[in-house]
């Protein structure tokens, strides 16, 4: 005991912890009890007094006539009970009695005091249990209402009471502890209850024994746990429900299978305590005849308080304080000082490790354990200790911010204990990029792969890493760990840094090609994107091969599984990866050259087309837009440039002239057959391919293109630009010839190119005047007017063909003239008709009708068309002739349908505009009288000639 430390953590409360109990209580006390804020004193004359918490008075009443001597607060209920003595009944009987009291309920006493409602008695002792001295007392709250009380006997047994006293609902049964007939060694000096799961324990001491009964069995059975023993208010239970007694050479704890540890603290131990963890002991020294109060600190091993004190007659703990009620009445009220001055005082003895201690015991917060192991690192660290500060600070992670530790060993250049804290900042999870880093660092200035392995490498599950996974990667690269760095981006599945340093750092191009094919095709699709452009320029077809898997995967199985091309949507397009090939375009050409061949309804057709086309058609196989943004110039102009110095080098380097050639064969091919008959619009860009034919002069696209697109004009262009005469006439012949759907005019375009030229072209104008004769494209005057521009060209030229069209215009103008004398001799045969009918008798001379031929007879009828019938031949239709009705119909019927077009003026003029000759169109409208401003009056004029020559007789 002499060598604890002795320190004060209690001071005394209530003015200097000395006081007095209160004048009201004028008996001697007998007994106390704390609880639910109270404290009772039982007196000898029958009174229970209740004090506050300053020691003050509360009330009193009488709990029993004559004295009492024990008292239990309970704890789930506002209960009081008591053992006391009161009036004997009879002699037979004694006074003994147990009360227990509702402090809830207060009844009226007298005028001036109150007094709890007592809700049961009970008589101690009955013929079945006889009277012996009460020793020791104790009450355990089953489930209320039932309560469980022990009374423990000088003769060694212990009587127990168990049931609802206030309703007289109650058993009792007797528990032998000590059978020996030794006077005063028998007695029950100390009882303690213990639940252990669902079993209920009993504690019994006596000076010679320490037993122990489980209540469960019927009847409870004892166990001796030891033969030694002590006596009254030497025994205590602690909050671990553990059993505690005290003898003058030490202090015994016991557990449900004997004595447990033992504490050597010599003096006779007149009261035993527990109080939060601390050991109370009112001690005897024999030697001067003082009581000492210890407050003992078990697990620290230290005396938390010590002083002397007078003779103590109670011990009782309440309000956060330990309470010693004097024989003289007197108090002393202690309290356990706030954990910030007990490590301030620790702090300033530089007991660093009492406090560590101290705070880790008493359950202190984290944050205080840590301030207290941070102020002992730094201890430690400014004596130059600093393995032993590092054990400290490491303790401290979570709670101290690690800059602060990291900055220290730093400065100190104490690289491996740097590298232990860090280690352990990882292992809890709590470090930071910065952290990381730092650690790499310390383990590369080290040298030391092995830690650097076992750091990187042995994490528990795949996924799983205590650092940042990025900063790792980014130092071991810095300093040349590249297979470390490899190991964590691929276990954390970070590929781009994988491939970044296979193929950067490296060079290992094959195995980062395995590597991609083992990969998930989206993942392998984004790796491939990122460092394509690499992998082409060192393993082109390996790279090719990739990629076709990955934009041809199961194309077979999608055929099956659908047949609308949904699949196909989901797989990559080709057009995705042009970006890696920008500077290879061989391999890009090959590249989609495989992938159409393999695919032929890919989404993305009209753009692997376009692309196609690009290479097949450039001169030197690159991309015109590059070429654009490396140069800054022009891009047609500079491609017409190289397209025409290419083309004009013979024989100078026969290698890329026969790959250009092989290229535009290829590309000429692509143009056709992207362009099926059945489809209106090829699978390519229109207006893309012929800039490309005319950026790389591409003569023969160029005139596919415009062919198929039925721009004839822009084709026979193209022949007039190189002066291809006779490809000229070629073209004209296959694309003149409206019958075929082609475009007539091509003649005149091409005349009027002959017209222009500026050099002799005979031979080609008078082939070209042979289509324009045949097909009557031109007037005379058109072909003369046109032809007249080239000074080349001479009259023998068209000498015969004006001659043939002059004989063939007389011949025209002959029979309009035989024409037109007919026309005047019907014309006037018609008036003089007219005139005899206006003036001039008609003789009707038939002698037959006309509808049945038989015998005219009257009543007849004859029109002025010399048909004569019977009027019942006629019906009701008598105005008109039925022999001549139909035809004078019919061409009034043509009447009213040509004056109907003559409004039609889009009619009109689209006649005019497709006729060979449009003034024809024009006089022939003329002719018959739609567009005559007496049209109306003439018309009129004929239906009323008609009318009257329809009356009759």
């Amino acid at each position: 005991m002499y060598q604890w430390r002795k320190f004060e953590f209690f001071e005394e409360k209530l003015g200097g912890g000395k006081c007095k109990i209160p004048e009201e209580i004028s008996g001697k006390i007998e007994c106390a009890s704390s609880g639910r804020g109270k404290l009772v004193i039982g007196c000898d004359d029958g009174t229970v007094s209740l004090l506050d918490r300053g020691l003050n008075f509360n009330f009193g009443f009488q709990a029993h006539s004559s004295s009492a001597f024990f008292l239990q607060m309970l704890k789930q209920r506002n209960f009081l009970v008591s053992i006391g003595e009161d009036e004997q009944i009879s002699p037979q009987q004694s006074g003994m009695c147990l009360k227990v009291f509702d402090l809830d309920k207060m009844q009226p006493e007298g005028s001036s005091t109150t007094s709890p409602d007592c809700i049961g008695i009970l008589r101690i002792f009955t013929n079945q249990f006889p009277q012996a001295k009460i020793t020791s007392f104790l009450v355990l709250e089953e489930a209320p209402p039932i309560l469980l009380i022990a009374i423990g006997l000088d003769n060694g047994c212990i009587y127990c009471i168990k049931g609802d006293i206030a309703r007289e609902r109650i058993t009792r049964f007797k528990l032998q502890v000590d059978s020996s007939s030794g006077e005063g060694n028998s007695s029950v000096t100390g009882l303690g209850f213990r639940l252990d799961g669902q079993a209920l324990l009993l504690f019994a001491v006596t000076p010679n024994s320490v037993s122990l009964f489980s209540m469960q069995n019927q009847p409870p059975r004892r166990q001796l746990l030891d033969q030694i023993g002590c006596n009254v208010n030497s025994v205590a239970m602690s909050d671990r429900s553990e059993l505690i007694i005290g003898r003058p050479e030490a202090v015994y704890f016991y557990e449900v299978d004997g004595r447990g540890p033992c504490w050597a603290f010599e003096g006779e131990k007149k009261f035993l305590g527990w109080y939060r963890g601390y050991l109370l002991c009112v001690i005897a020294d024999q030697r001067n005849g003082k009581n000492t109060f210890n407050i003992y600190d078990l697990k620290n091993r230290l005396i938390a308080h010590s002083l002397v004190v007078k003779e103590v007659s109670h011990m009782l703990c309440e309000w956060g304080n330990i309470i010693l009620i004097m024989t003289d009445k007197s108090a002393l009220c202690i309290g356990e000082k706030d954990m910030e001055s007990k490590l301030d005082m620790l702090f300033k003895k530089n007991l660093y490790t009492v406090a560590i201690n101290l705070v880790q015991t008493q359950q202190a917060d984290a944050s205080a354990t840590a301030e207290v192991l941070r102020k002992y690192g730094d201890h430690l660290y400014s004596k130059q200790d600093y393995d032993e500060a590092m054990a400290q600070y490491i303790n401290t992670i979570g709670h101290l911010e690690p800059s602060y530790v990291i900055q220290k060993f730093l400065d100190a250049q104490r690289i491996y204990n740097l590298t232990n804290y860090l280690e352990n900042l990882h292992e809890k999870g709590l470090a930071s990029k910065d952290h990381t880093t730092l650690l790499l660092n310390c383990y590369t200035k080290l040298k030391d792969v092995e830690k650097l392995n076992v750091f990187i490498k042995s994490e528990d599950g795949v996924g799983e890493h205590k650092f940042d996974v990025e900063t790792a990667i980014r130092v071991c690269r810095a300093a040349n760990y590249h297979e470390h760095a490899m190991y964590v981006a691929k276990k954390a599945g970070r590929h781009e840094w994988y491939l970044k340093i296979l193929l950067e750092d490296l060079g290992r191009y094959d195995e980062a090609l395995q590597y991609i094919s083992s990969l998930e095709p989206s993942q392998a699709g984004v790796t491939v994107k990122e460092y394509g452009k690499i992998l082409v320029e060192h393993k082109p077809a390996e790279t090719i091969n990739i990629l076709m898997r990955l934009c041809t995967e199961d194309i077979e199985l999608a055929k099956r599984v659908t047949s609308n091309g949904g699949y196909l949507s989901m797989l990559p397009s080709p057009v995705d990866f042009l970006n890696i090939f920008i500077h290879h375009p061989q391999s890009l050409m090959d590249f989609l050259e495989k992938y159409a061949d393999k695919v032929k309804d890919s989404p993305a057709q009209v753009e692997i087309h376009n692309t196609l086309l690009e290479l097949y058609l450039s001169i030197d196989l690159n991309f015109p837009s590059i070429s654009q943004v490396n140069n800054g110039t022009d891009f047609n102009i500079k491609a017409r440039t190289v397209s025409n110095r290419k083309l004009a080098v013979d024989g100078k380097n026969s290698s890329i002239e026969k790959d250009t050639l092989e290229r535009r064969e290829k590309g000429l091919r692509l143009l056709k057959s992207a362009w099926p008959a059945d489809l209106e619009h090829p699978l390519y860009d229109v207006d893309l391919a012929i800039i490309l034919c005319e950026m790389n002069a591409f003569k023969e696209g160029l005139l596919y293109l415009y062919e198929k697109m039925k721009l004839f004009k822009e084709v026979i262009a193209c022949y007039m630009q190189v002066h291809d005469h006779e490809g000229l006439i070629a073209c004209c012949e296959r694309l003149g010839d409206s019958g075929k759907g082609g475009d007539p005019t091509l003649w005149a375009d091409l005349l009027k190119y002959f017209g222009e030229l500026g050099e002799d072209c005979s031979k080609e104008v008078k082939e070209v005047l042979k289509y324009i004769e045949r097909d009557d494209i031109l007037p005379p005057i058109i072909v003369l007017q046109t032809l007249s521009r080239n000074p080349c060209l001479t009259l023998s030229v068209i000498k015969d063909y004006i001659a043939r069209k002059l004989e063939q215009e007389s011949k025209l103008i002959e029979e309009d003239r035989r024409a037109i004398e007919k026309y005047q001799e019907d014309t006037m045969a018609m008036r003089k008709e007219i005139q005899d009918l206006r003036t001039n008798a008609r003789i009707f001379q038939l002698s037959k009708c006309t509808a049945c031929t038989f015998t005219l007879d009257l009543p007849a009828v004859h029109f002025m068309c010399m048909h004569s019938f019977h009027q019942r031949c006629l019906g009701d239709n008598e105005k008109e002739c039925p022999e001549c009705a139909p035809e004078y119909r019919s061409v009034m019927e043509m009447k009213r349908s040509l004056e109907q077009n003559s409004k039609d003026q889009d009619q009109f003029f689209q006649q005019v505009k497709s006729s060979k000759d449009g003034f024809s169109v024009i006089a022939e409208y003329f002719g018959k009288g739609v567009i005559s401003k007496t049209s109306n009056g003439s018309t009129g004029t004929a239906r009323s000639d008609s009318v009257s020559s329809s009356s009759g007789f």
